[in-house]
């Protein structure tokens, strides 16, 4: 039996009920987008779920994503930088689902200090508050392909150099790294995961600060014309249910730890490609193709898809929603919560 194909039965025979059911669990930046996805699911596996959340502005930090789970989990507004006054939050926590952080591209280079602060000391005040009151916690940190920069090479595995574009990479460089070191000096359970494009109910839609995505998604919303910029560049992107999964198996995933790994999603698309897929399942729509802002274009990394073979075979995940049914889903919500996100 391949390895692969062992950790599918393992998973499959320990469900991830079994896995979480009563466990103390924290999400921080559990109210963005993706951490608000593993908090819902976690309720609904059983945990006891803490959600840690700064709050700042401009970020994908939104209550409206907990809607329907506000009487079932607990939300404390807290900046990770505070952890050493706070040691209670830390007692008991079997699972950190670390999702903190800046992820603004565009907005690192117009203020890399505020960008330092979120992705780096932050980092490492949790890591330390973890070595202390915590020390046998699972640590998953949200890392991004976004520290690769421009690939040399599709697709892109772990091995490829590590040359960032921008300076959230640099620093969200440096918070994977920081986890690694943790988990070799301290033996802190901490794993990492290289996002690729997520999409998905609950992403920021109110502009491009985070995501091009978001705004197109908003456009066929509201029956506007998006903007395509370039249109060449491969991407893959996964969809955020997907993405959860990939959490919760690391997280319960021993061979995981102290790891780093992609995770990808569907097949490569160009943009213009994605453009019509997203037209499609919207019932309609329309697009204009534009150069590259300039701002933009500097940091701009090519063509990206991931090779997430190592996740796939230690943990037996695999994507489950293709593209168009992740793009329908995704516009149905915001058809009938697009008030809440602009």
């Amino acid at each position: 039996m391949t390895q692969s194909a062992i950790a599918k039965e393992t998973n499959s025979a320990t469900s991830l009920g079994e896995s979480f059911q009563g466990r103390r669990v924290m999400v921080t930046g559990g109210l963005g987008f993706i951490g608000s996805n593993v908090a819902k699911r976690l309720v609904d596996l059983g945990a006891n779920v803490l959600v840690v959340d700064s709050m700042q502005p401009n970020t994908g930090c939104n209550y409206a994503n907990l809607r329907g789970y506000e009487d079932r989990l607990t939300v404390h507004q807290f900046d990770l930088r505070s952890c050493d006054e706070s040691p209670d939050l830390f007692a008991g926590c079997e699972f950190i689902f670390n999702l903190a952080g800046s992820v603004s591209h565009l907005d690192s280079m117009t203020n890399p200090i505020g960008d330092l602060g979120a992705n780096v000391h932050a980092q490492i005040v949790l890591l330390d508050a973890c070595r202390r009151y915590a020390p046998d916690a699972r640590v998953i940190f949200a890392s991004t392909r976004q520290i690769y920069g421009r690939p040399v090479r599709v697709p892109v595995d772990e091995s490829h150099p590590l040359q960032p574009v921008d300076v959230n990479g640099i620093n969200k460089m440096a918070a994977e790294a920081y986890h690694t070191l943790y988990h070799q000096v301290y033996g802190l359970r901490t794993v990492s995961l290289r996002l690729t494009n997520t999409f998905g109910p609950g992403m920021r839609v109110k502009d491009a600060r985070l995501t091009f995505l978001g705004i197109w998604l908003r456009r066929i919303v509201e029956g506007d014309t998006f903007e395509v910029w370039g249109g060449h560049q491969q991407r893959d992107l996964t969809y955020v249910d997907d993405v959860v999964d990939a959490f919760l198996l690391a997280a319960i995933t021993p061979t995981a730890q102290g790891r780093i790994f992609n995770i990808g999603g569907c097949s490569p698309v160009t943009l213009l490609e994605l453009a019509n897929l997203l037209v499609a399942a919207g019932g309609g729509g329309r697009y204009e193709i534009k150069e590259f802002p300039p701002e933009r274009l500097r940091i701009d990394i090519g063509d990206y898809f991931a090779d997430d073979r190592q996740f796939r075979e230690v943990t037996g995940w695999t994507p489950r929603t293709t593209l168009q049914d992740g793009l329908v889903r995704t516009l149905a919500h915001y058809r009938l919560f697009l008030e809440d996100y602009v």
